[in-house]
């Protein structure tokens, strides 16, 4: 078993507040709980699974019991030191459960409210969130569609209406098409009227993005890329490209780019793209950026208006999700090297307070048909 087991004795100690109060907190809340955390950065073999104190909140803070915390690249760019975060730390940055403790500050939640957030340390089975991140569920939404798309619905959002506003007759690239994001990518913009082609690596993953939106589909370890965007689009090439593999498609993604597009680089899957020189946008006067998503949601007013539009979305059936697989936290090892191995589709889920309810519908099949997404007006297209 590749998680280890230790007693980390003082290093998730509670932080003292002065004069805390806590409003209302459900009785049952235990004194530890399991989380998984790294100590050190590197591979799969640096998670620990163990007992942790239960984290107490701030005065405008909540603390939610999770059902479901999201699994995704960036929790492994953390795990290996790519991305740099003080440690110990507990992994994860979405969730969604319910609200046992609130504090002394918070008008906006009460005990039992459910929700769906973004932030750190969801690999537990409990967080304490900033309210400024969390949003209220609506009954349509269970817990675990919600924490299915937050991140990688959010993410996809902004994308297509904020790095680059897609209008109808666009022509755009998606890597890793059959991928969370690649799979709702393909659903926001055919439903925008945009024409997609999407990479990917299997037959299998071809016959998702068709489903899910894709107009064209370019099996990279068969085909070439440029050579296929190329007679696509008859040598003009894509209004935009949505990249979020990095290293191994920057060039591909550079050279389908047409004539006045953009060149949207928003992951590392294979590696982060190498240092470049800014005179390679020269010849054909590209625009490139580099994203992340929470800058887009930096303030409580652009969060709620992407969290709005995104749970319209899901609830209206605009966008369905497809998860790949469910974990328990324990085998988190197992999630992490299952999305490394670029082999999974669509999302992958912790399950950690699931009710039996929700254990129920564990492998229930999703179904999935380019004609179930409507092509009407929607939030979206605002």
């Amino acid at each position: 078993m590749l998680l280890r087991s230790i007693t980390p004795t003082f290093f998730f100690t509670a932080r003292s507040t002065r004069s805390l109060l806590i409003l209302r907190s459900m009785s049952s809340i235990p004194s530890t709980m399991k989380s998984v955390f790294i100590k050190e950065h590197g591979g799969v073999e640096k998670l620990i699974y163990d007992d942790i104190p239960v984290p107490k909140v701030s005065e405008d803070s909540i603390l939610v019991k999770n059902h479901f915390a999201g699994i995704n690249f960036i929790d492994t760019y953390q795990r290996s030191g790519l991305y740099q975060v003080p440690l110990p730390h507990i992994l994860g940055k979405e969730g969604a459960g319910e609200v046992v403790q609130v504090g002394s500050g918070v008008k906006d939640y009460k005990v039992g409210d459910r929700v769906v957030y973004l932030g750190d340390s969801t690999y537990a089975e409990y967080t304490n969130v900033s309210t400024s991140m969390a949003q209220k569920l609506t009954d349509d939404v269970s817990f675990e569609e919600a924490a299915a798309v937050s991140l990688q619905g959010l993410t996809a959002l902004t994308l297509v209406r904020v790095a680059y506003q897609v209008q109808k007759g666009d022509i755009v690239l998606v890597h890793a098409a059959a991928g969370g994001v690649g799979l709702l990518l393909c659903q926001m913009l055919r439903h925008l009227g945009a024409t997609v082609i999407g990479t990917v690596s299997t037959e299998e993953k071809a016959k998702l993005a068709r489903e899910n939106g894709a107009d064209h589909i370019i099996i990279y370890t068969k085909e070439d890329v440029v050579e296929r965007v190329n007679a696509l689009t008859d040598g003009q090439g894509c209004h935009v490209v949505f990249d979020s593999v990095g290293k191994d498609t920057w060039e591909a993604s550079l050279a389908v780019t047409r004539r006045l597009g953009s060149l949207i680089s928003f992951g590392n899957a294979s590696g982060p793209v190498p240092p470049i020189s800014v005179l390679c946008l020269m010849p054909k006067n590209l625009r490139l950026m580099r994203t992340q998503l929470f800058p887009f949601i930096a303030t409580k007013e652009e969060a709620n208006k992407w969290w709005g539009e995104l749970m319209d979305l899901l609830s209206k059936k605009i966008i369905k999700i497809h998860i790949h697989k469910h974990y328990d936290l324990k085998d988190a090892h197992q999630a992490h090297t299952d999305i490394q191995s670029r082999k999974t589709t669509g999302k992958l889920l912790l399950k950690i307070n699931a009710t039996a309810d929700e254990a129920a519908n564990y492998d229930r099949a999703y179904s999935y048909s380019a004609s179930a997404i409507p092509l009407t007006t929607s939030v979206i297209a605002g």
